[in-house]
């Protein structure tokens, strides 16, 4: 039963990798360390419950190397949903190293024969518990040990990175984000989830080479026993899968961490930028510009393009866009994605597009979310039927 925890969570990743058309790249690092997180507990589960050589045999070692990953991708994606642009800068990389340090230091285990690695692994788990391996610069209680302390140092190294910066951006712009409330209870509970997660995993280890202490009157061996250690770091990987269904804005990617910087509208901040009469036309054109380039992909046939979506996509706010919509356009969202919609469907029309087509397949096609709602929008707009549209076009061909 206990392995349906780690299959359930990395069945969320990959949910979270699904929905990638609509994420920015901070929710890429979510998935990773969401699939990283579930895969360790999907290895330890192999080598300590299976008693299968060949499952202890593929668990043992090979997979240390992700326990160095869960820090990095942790603060990635801590960052990069503050950053504006997403983007890791070159040294960000080098929080990568211990990884790589690990794959280099266990070289002269991970390349023997297997069956030779699984009786090893078989004996050091089922039998001696001693854990002294033959490895290239550090033991393998130090990488056992220092792990947990890898991921202890990140997880409260991503918190104070999201306080502190909270705190500057509130100082630059004397607000924080809208999304700030919900993020931040997000970021603050994934990261304790890993502190206690971390925590654990040291007293488990203290206890498993000897050291012996109390909390509370309450002897270590009976606190961090290997029972109790997977279930609270089971658990705890667990538990942010199910944590993470209750963010659904999370789980779905349609949240950013934008800071409005004041202005009425987009147009207003470039007139404020470009003093003179001649350039704020232009300004006006760099806008329209960003929507005509935004609009070649036609977004708008998706059912669940909406405002949010094309605010996020292109990192505008919300407000500037309505702004821009009703004060330029004299539209409405709706109203616009409806003729961009009806446009989009006569371009189709008139390319011959709905030859051996229903009515109700265009529809679809073209994001309207019933055939009855098309045919209303199109009337309006054309003063026709679609099906009257179709037949004026090909009487006039033929």
């Amino acid at each position: 039963m206990a392995i349906l925890f780690p299959l359930f969570g990395i069945f969320t990743s990959f949910i979270l990798l699904y929905y990638l058309s609509s994420l920015n790249r901070s929710n890429i690092f979510l998935a990773l360390f969401f699939l990283c997180c579930n895969l360790v507990v999907l290895v330890y589960y192999g080598l300590h419950f299976t008693k299968d050589l060949f499952w202890e045999g593929i668990s043992f070692v090979h997979w240390l190397p992700l326990s160095y990953l869960l820090g990095p991708l942790l603060f990635y994606y801590v960052k990069t949903t503050l950053s504006d642009n997403n983007k890791l800068e070159k040294w960000d990389w080098l929080h990568l190293l211990p990884a790589v340090f690990i794959v280099i230091n266990c070289l002269p285990f991970t390349t023997l024969p297997f069956d030779q690695k699984a009786q090893i692994a078989h004996e050091i788990v089922n039998v001696t518990e001693n854990y002294t391996l033959d490895f290239n610069f550090v033991s393998f209680e130090f990488i056992l040990y220092s792990r947990s302390i890898h991921l202890l140092c990140y997880a409260v190294f991503s918190i104070g990175y999201f306080y502190f910066h909270s705190k500057k951006l509130l100082k630059k712009y004397s607000r924080l984000s809208s999304n700030h409330s919900i993020i931040s209870r997000w970021l603050y509970l994934l990261c304790l989830i890993q502190i206690v997660i971390a925590i654990n995993s040291i007293g488990h280890m203290s206890t498993l080479y000897g050291v012996q202490f109390s909390v509370l009157g309450i002897p270590s061996t009976t606190i961090f026993s290997q029972k109790y250690y997977f279930e609270i770091c089971g658990g705890g990987f667990f538990l942010q899968n199910i944590f993470l269904f209750l963010f659904p804005k999370i789980l779905y990617g349609n949240i950013s961490y934008t800071i409005e910087k004041g202005k009425d509208n987009i147009i207003e901040e470039f007139k404020s930028i470009l003093p003179k009469k001649q350039k704020e036309a232009a300004s006006t054109q760099d806008f329209e510009q960003t929507i005509n380039e935004y609009l070649i992909k036609a977004p708008y046939i998706q059912k669940e393009f909406s405002l949010s979506q094309m605010s996020f996509d292109l990192k505008i706010p919300e407000r500037i866009l309505s702004v821009y919509f009703n004060k330029e356009l004299n539209l409405t969202f709706s109203e616009w994605r409806k003729n961009l919609r009806i446009d989009y469907v006569c371009k189709m029309i008139e390319a011959g597009g709905s030859k051996n087509i229903t009515i109700e397949a265009i529809a679809s096609n073209s994001g309207f979310a019933s055939r009855s709602k098309f045919i209303d929008a199109f009337k309006e707009r054309k003063g026709v039927t679609p099906s009257a549209f179709i037949k004026l076009l090909s009487s006039k061909v033929a």
